[in-house]
């Protein structure tokens, strides 16, 4: 009620608020800004390293468990994430839960590589976010090392397995197809069992 007093009132005010309006959304998407440049191929093929589930954009490479382990020792990985995944300040990278085998993976603590519905998801966070501080270090195949120890640590795969840009994309992961499964909301429904919000 009152905006509309102040409408009738002034007139003009409101025809030239609503013009600058008008006014300036128009220059805003004019072509040129004078601001920024037109990255280079070589700035874009930086940029883009998404790793979709089935793995097409892996960089050649191969890793192991155990060099997985070793990678993980000399990275100085155990410092934020304890010697087994375990105990460090950072996220734990396996179960603490002495019956975690045979509980439902969302029973389990958030672990990434128990609720990642990809492997590719695991190497993809190892690749861009770790070491922490050194984020995009690691050479391709310490990144697969290291996501076969994590996978090892939490029995997704054996330990002799090695991790390559065609073997990766096909590691059944725990959560299988639960991860894209939505609820059927109806008002007043308790949340899911397990649900960890």
């Amino acid at each position: 009620m009152a905006l509309r007093k102040f409408a009738m009132r002034t007139p003009g005010v409101v025809a030239i608020l609503l013009g600058s309006l008008v006014a300036g959304s128009a220059f805003a998407q004019s072509p040129t800004y004078g601001v920024g440049r037109t990255p280079t191929a070589d700035e874009l093929r930086r940029m883009d390293i998404s790793i979709g589930f089935a793995g097409e954009e892996l960089p050649p490479g191969r890793g192991s468990a155990k060099e997985g382990a070793q990678v993980y020792m000399q990275k100085a990985c155990v410092g934020c994430h304890g010697v087994t995944g375990i105990g460090g300040l950072a996220p734990i990278l396996r179960s603490k839960l002495e019956n975690a085998e045979t509980l439902p993976v969302w029973k389990k603590e958030r672990i990434l590589p128990l609720r990642a519905p990809s492997a590719t998801i695991v190497w993809d966070f190892i690749n861009r976010g770790m070491p922490v501080g050194l984020e995009g270090t690691l050479k391709p195949d310490e990144v697969y090392a290291l996501t076969a120890y994590l996978l090892f640590l939490n029995k997704v795969i054996p330990e002799d397995q090695v991790l390559d840009r065609v073997s990766l994309p096909k590691v059944k992961m725990p959560i299988g197809d639960q991860y894209g499964k939505l609820h059927e909301f109806k008002s007043n429904t308790p949340r899911l069992e397990g649900y960890p919000y």
